[in-house]
């Protein structure tokens, strides 16, 4: 004979409770720091991947041109004339990326030839090139030869004795011979061959534009 087991109604039902939630663990909503935080990081963003392309992958396809000068070297605050013998601050010239050249006033055919590439220069960076001025620094008391005129609209023309050029491109013996990178805060940091071919120009373009790229979060056209 079989008996089936019997099941008692009033028998409660067991139940396992493992653990109670951690308030330690449940999220929380940010705090003003960390707000802040993210903030600063989202603003920060763009500078520091400007400062990472330009000083670590440094990309394919836009090759380095010139030397750097190491450390840069800062604007002298002296006051120098311009080519209406006028009086000017040279610290007046900061605020901008400069292309400076120097040479004499009396400009022969490869002094010409520099100012003509220096002026090519800035017009290839396109949309660019109003964050670039051009400065050409007369070396000496020679008059200003008439046939370059034309090279020198829209170039700032002052003249600086070897002291100011050693003291700001740290070679005057040879600064006709250069194209000197300045940066917004006046500091000289890469020299240039004043003389190039047409392929040194383009890897001098694509230096500028690297350079330019580097600062385009916080550096604007005009001063």
């Amino acid at each position: 004979m079989t008996h089936s087991k019997s099941v008692t109604p009033d028998e409660p039902l067991s139940l396992s409770v493992h653990s109670m939630p951690d308030p330690h663990l449940t999220a929380l909503p940010p705090s003003g720091h960390g707000k802040l935080l993210a903030m600063f990081l989202a603003c920060s963003l763009p500078v520091l991947l400007a400062m990472f392309v330009f000083f670590v992958i440094k990309p394919t396809g836009q090759a380095n041109f010139g030397e750097l000068i190491h450390p840069a070297r800062p604007m002298p605050d002296v006051m120098l004339t311009n080519a209406q013998a006028q009086p000017i601050a040279l610290t007046e010239l900061k605020g901008q990326w400069l292309l400076v050249n120097a040479g004499s006033g009396a400009c022969a055919a490869d002094c010409a030839q520099h100012l003509f590439i220096q002026r090519q220069l800035r017009e290839m960076l396109n949309k660019d090139k109003d964050r670039v001025d051009r400065v050409w620094l007369v070396a000496d008391d020679a008059p200003i030869n008439p046939e370059v005129q034309p090279l020198l609209a829209d170039t700032t023309v002052l003249r600086a004795s070897p002291a100011v050029l050693d003291a700001w491109l740290g070679a005057s013996d040879d600064a006709t011979m250069q194209l000197v990178v300045v940066d917004p805060q006046g500091h000289a940091m890469l020299r240039m061959p004043a003389d190039m071919t047409g392929k040194q120009a383009n890897a001098a373009k694509n230096m500028l534009q690297k350079l330019l790229m580097s600062s385009a979060v916080w550096d604007k056209p005009g001063r």
